[in-house]
């Protein structure tokens, strides 16, 4: 087909004409509603962006002796860190005489990572940096996948809510609204 055939069937129907592979021989061109193609590709592009996610390394902090309350509530925290699809860098601070028994800080370690083990992994195992001893946790799902999970759990809850209103809307509308009363003295 011709180019000004072409250019004439896409001013006919209100509509462009794009190029679409200009090297291919010979090239390729498409009639189509070029402003509604653009806008469609940067929705797609904002969704995508809106899906990448990046994981992050969040700190746990814990001191060779800790009282059990406030392990079970840095492990809490742990947990939801994992549960959102970041690693954990789980982190026991040596004072003083404690650096002489890091084996008492390895098995701090290991009775978290036994703790955690059904929302993490131990990515690297416990090893002393300076004072401190450290050992970092990857979780189970990527944080791709929590996002997305969490996406189509936001969708079903807007669509059910639209449900919900759809059909609470006829009811409301065929039940009489009631008559305000009067007060007298």
């Amino acid at each position: 087909m011709s180019i000004d055939a072409a250019l004439r069937m896409a001013a006919e129907n209100d509509l462009d004409l794009v190029e679409v592979a200009p090297q291919s021989k010979p090239p390729v061109a498409k009639i189509m509603d070029f402003g509604k193609y653009k806008y469609e590709a940067a929705q797609k592009a904002k969704e995508a962006r809106r899906n990448q996610a990046n994981t992050v390394l969040k700190e746990v902090r814990f001191r060779l002796k800790i009282d059990e309350h406030d392990y079970e509530t840095k492990k809490k925290q742990a947990v939801s860190f994992l549960n959102g699809g970041d690693k954990v860098k789980a982190m026991i601070l040596f004072r003083g005489r404690e650096q002489s028994r890091p084996e008492q800080g390895v098995r701090l370690l290991q009775k978290f990572a036994e703790d955690i083990a059904e929302f993490g992994t131990v990515e690297h195992t416990p090893t002393i940096d300076g004072r401190n001893m450290v050992m970092v946790i990857g979780p189970l799902k990527s944080k791709s996948e929590v996002k997305a999970e969490q996406n189509a759990k936001r969708d079903a809850a807007k669509a059910e809510a639209k449900a919900g209103k759809a059909t609470t809307a006829p009811a409301e509308a065929a039940a009489p609204a009631p008559a305000a009363e009067k007060t007298t003295k």
